[in-house]
């Protein structure tokens, strides 16, 4: 059964002193994660990418999602950076490098799905969850709206549905979960015409990563973004051009999200506790509020109405008046012209 965030507020509510008391905080762990034995991750070799769009288009096919304002095959969108929003998961995006003569580089960007999400850190109701094939993936029959993953997220990479104002969700790639599940692989994985996409065991593709490396020191720099920025994650980067020239953090550091907020996250439970009491208030304040607004809403109408009818009768009380002053000046018209006329007559009939 589905649980409406209506419900959800409605339950928690009744329950949020309850949920005051002490209690470890169940979002995050001081403990490391190296990773589910056997997850699967993406290899994206930023040097073999045409920006031909085509993981955009499949993305958005597998996924069901809104077709855009331009057409997949119209690349000049590439000339302006783009984000992830709800209604799409995957973007690819154009650099030019600092380098002289240097060509240009396009780099697919979507969820990186962390081993530790910092997403599934900050959520207090568990709405993120990373699963053993590797994905991350959101259950939005628990999500609260607090957006707490948004700001959480060091790649920027949640989208919030602010357009649905009834039910709105937290979007994201899922690495196409329900295809994993189906042995099947990931929309932009199968699409990708240059094998610059490469699905597979994690470990598996660090090696092959290592070896291209290894192999092609001219072409690639010694570093596997992924392997170990914020803990690791299951989407991994190898490039022949800095990481920062190509729109990509440097600055995280290897520290999982889950040690970061362990602390932080345990010490307020009380705060965790009272949220849904303090969603409860708003709620109930806006709702009051705009119960308020209707009636002055319908206040104000009854009264233009009320005008107009008012304004409509005096009109049609003077309309009425001038008619009937026209009619009478009429028939005293057309009496005096059958007076004129008669005396007329009678004159001409005693000649």
């Amino acid at each position: 059964m589905r649980i409406s965030r209506r419900r959800f507020l409605g339950w928690m509510g009744a329950a949020g002193a309850a949920g005051a008391l002490p209690r470890a905080a169940r979002a995050a762990s001081n403990k490391v994660f190296e990773g589910y034995a056997g997850s699967k991750a993406v290899l994206h070799d930023i040097t073999r990418c045409i920006g031909c769009r085509k993981c955009e288009a499949a993305c958005n096919s597998v996924n069901a999602l809104p077709k855009p304002e331009k057409p997949f095959d119209d690349l000049s969108v590439l000339e302006t950076k783009r984000r992830t929003t709800a209604e799409a998961y995957t973007v690819v995006n154009q650099f030019t490098p600092q380098a002289a003569e240097a060509k240009r580089v396009y780099v697919k960007k979507q969820c990186n799905h962390c081993l530790e999400p910092a997403c599934a850190s900050a959520c207090f109701v568990k709405a993120f969850t990373k699963t053993p094939e590797g994905p991350v993936v959101y259950n939005p029959d628990v999500c609260v709206g607090c957006r707490y993953c948004m700001i959480a997220c060091p790649f920027d990479i949640p989208a919030y549905e602010y357009h649905k104002a009834l039910d709105p969700k937290v979007m994201k790639c899922t690495m196409c979960h329900p295809r994993l599940l189906e042995g099947k692989l990931p929309g932009c994985v199968e699409a990708c015409p240059t094998e610059a996409l490469v699905f597979g065991m994690r470990d598996d593709l660090i090696r092959v990563a290592r070896d291209r490396i290894q192999s092609y020191p001219e072409r690639y720099l010694d570093h596997i973004y992924g392997e170990h920025e914020m803990g690791g994650t299951s989407w991994l980067y190898v490039t022949g051009t800095a990481y920062a020239q190509v729109g990509m953090r440097e600055d995280l550091g290897n520290t999982a999200a889950g040690q970061l907020t362990s602390g932080a996250l345990s010490a307020v439970p009380m705060v965790v506790g009272l949220w849904p009491v303090l969603l409860t208030g708003i709620y109930a304040i806006n709702k009051r509020k705009e119960k308020i607004a209707a009636q002055e809403q319908a206040a104000a109408v009854q009264a233009a109405v009320e005008k107009v009818q008012a304004e409509a009768a005096v009109k049609l009380k003077a309309a009425v008046e001038k008619a009937e002053k026209e009619k009478a000046a009429a028939i005293d018209r057309e009496v005096k012209k059958a007076l004129a006329d008669a005396a007329k007559e009678k004159e001409d009939k005693s000649i």
